[in-house]
């Protein structure tokens, strides 16, 4: 919906209220003519309902909104003297239509001086639960937002089972598009399953004003563009969401809005320049060791490498074991019974189902690697044991493929050999070809909602042949630290503005083998509450946040206990 249309609607709302409640208001004391102002007919009505006037910012914000409507609907029905449950049970399940009864055919009176205290333990409870949640529904929406780190595309700056906060006001919140949706949860109700909100109506692209504007290598949180799935690691038919309803990703922005961006031999380049990383930025690179006599992934582990697979050969495979083994297997090796081969993390067999089972296993040394290390690991690694070599995985081969941005034949880039390709900015006007359309196609029709054709040869946008195009919002690039095991802006290209959620910006917990099951969990303590930005070596705030809840529960306390004398 265009603003105009929701112009349209906001006019229709307040018709709506005024037909609903202008009897109401008369009773209240109030003129009818009120009923018909917008915003200050939601104001008057809090007045005559005894609730707070600042309640009317809260009636405006989407999302929260559909949690304070049904408190308005039964307040207001109770403030004239219907306060049974079966009327509360109409004023909600009707969707505030049992206004309409109240104002045209029952017969009520205005209770100025009814209590607003609960009538029950129960109602209290239900008050409390509605509150808590309004509350932090305004704070997932608009401030602050937790997130888990699914994937290793950004070790080691991020790890997996890292717990961030996302702040939503460094660069400006982004309004809620999605007009009716279950609050506190993304696109899925948990347990149930099911989609958590409707795809109409959805309002117009806008953003709160933020404090600062997105950095080159800044980590931001953004929704996914080219979103088509409802599940996380789980092979489906593809669905099409809202923006705000897209699968939350995780990169670093290594080029802004104006940037030529070009990759060379697996390193970014900035408007011709090799790019510079913060000093928290480790990115990985794909390296292949080689050592005639067998590598050790025990003394690889020593040293701190733990980002690679282990081999075994079981001896006395069978059912039973394997069904122990299936958890920490990542891969086989071969399946023959007489020489089963498996390969696991880098911690390798637990030692207790080693023992419970008897299991005859038997690490073996492979002559060739792969590893994934910074170029500093690289360099450190090679004086630290002897390898015959030690190889950056590079990728040469350029053939004419789809399977990289922008996923058109005339284009030959892969990982490592990529661009240059400008970043669009708005208010940028590009040349449109047939050699540069495969670029911003996506852009024009998608992004900006251009309707675009090229048909033998002529390319049209909304109907007229044009042969420039000029951007209405900012584009970023987005890449993986973990440059060969991350998917991102090289397989589907710009991120939009209106997709940027928000800026990590604490980790509160850090969890080892989370992906590993609930026994497997351990606390990475130097980790946690520390910040994602910043430089050197980051610092745990654990023990000042311990310190600032102990103070806090005692005031609580205090006072508590002050009161009560």
């Amino acid at each position: 919906m265009t603003f105009s249309q929701w112009f349209l609607c906001l006019v229709l709302c307040q018709i709506y209220i005024f037909i609903k409640l202008w009897k109401l208001f008369k009773k209240a004391g109030f003129s009818p003519l009120l009923a018909l102002i917008p915003f200050y007919n939601s104001v008057v009505l809090l007045q005559i309902i005894k609730r707070p006037k600042w309640w009317v910012v809260l009636l405006y914000i989407p999302i929260v909104n559909l949690l304070m409507l049904p408190v308005v609907w039964v307040e207001t029905t109770r403030s004239f003297g219907k306060n049974s449950l079966v009327d509360s049970f109409l004023s909600w399940i009707s969707l505030g239509f049992y206004g309409f009864y109240l104002n045209y055919a029952a017969d009520v009176t205005y209770q100025p001086d009814r209590s607003l205290q609960p009538k029950t333990g129960f109602g209290q409870f239900v008050g409390s639960i509605i509150y808590a949640v309004v509350i932090a529904t305004l704070v997932h929406a608009y401030f602050m937002q937790p997130f888990i780190i699914p994937t290793s595309s950004l070790e080691k700056s991020l790890l997996v089972g890292d717990f961030l906060l996302v702040s939503k006001f460094h660069y400006g919140a982004r309004t809620p598009q999605t007009v009716v949706s279950f609050p506190m949860v993304h696109d899925t109700i948990p347990i149930a399953k099911t989609r958590s909100y409707l795809k109409k109506p959805q309002l117009p692209y806008s953003r709160i004003p933020g404090f600062q504007k997105i950095k080159r290598n800044d980590i931001v949180v953004f929704s996914w563009p080219a979103d088509t799935v409802r599940q996380f690691f789980k092979k489906e038919a593809g669905v099409i969401k809202p923006t705000d309803k897209k699968s939350n990703y995780v990169k670093r922005c290594v080029a802004v809005a104006g940037d030529t961006l070009s990759i060379e031999d697996g390193i970014i380049h900035i408007n011709g320049k090799k790019s510079i990383m913060p000093d928290r930025a480790k990115p990985l690179y794909g390296y292949t060791a080689y050592n005639s006599k067998g590598i050790s992934a025990r003394k690889l582990k020593e040293l701190g490498y733990d980002d690679l697979n282990r081999k075994f050969v079981i001896e006395n495979i069978s059912q039973p074991i394997l069904n122990a083994l299936i958890p920490y297997i990542t891969g086989f090796a071969s399946q023959d019974r007489n020489n089963y081969q498996i390969y696991t993390g880098v911690k390798g067999l637990p030692i207790e189902i080693v023992r419970q089972y008897r299991i005859q296993a038997k690490e073996i040394l492979e002559t060739q690697k792969t590893l994934f290390l910074t170029l500093k690991e690289a360099d450190q690694l090679s004086k630290a044991i002897k390898l015959d070599s030690l190889k950056r995985k590079i990728n040469n081969v350029k053939t004419y493929n789809t399977g990289f941005f922008p996923n058109n034949i005339r284009y030959n880039w892969n990982e490592d050999q990529f661009g240059p390709i400008i970043i669009p900015k708005r208010g940028q006007t590009v040349a449109i070809t047939q050699k540069s359309f495969p670029l911003y196609k996506k852009i024009i029709r998608d992004y900006e909602k251009n309707s675009v054709s090229n048909t033998n040869g002529e390319i049209k946008i909304n109907g007229e042949t044009d042969n420039s195009y000029t951007f209405k919002m900012d584009y970023y690039w987005m890449m993986g630290d973990n440059r060969h095991r991350s998917e991102d802006s090289r397989f589907w290209g710009f991120v939009p503005e209106d997709h940027v959620v928000g800026k990590p910006v604490f980790i509160w917990m850090s969890i080892d083998g989370f992906t590993e099951g609930l026994r497997n969990w351990r606390v990475r303590w130097d980790r946690v509450f520390t910040t994602v930005g910043g430089s050197g070596k980051p610092v745990s705030y654990r023990w000042f946040f311990a310190a600032f809840v102990a103070v806090w529960q005692g005031v609580v306390w205090y006072r508590k206990r002050k009161k009560k004398a």
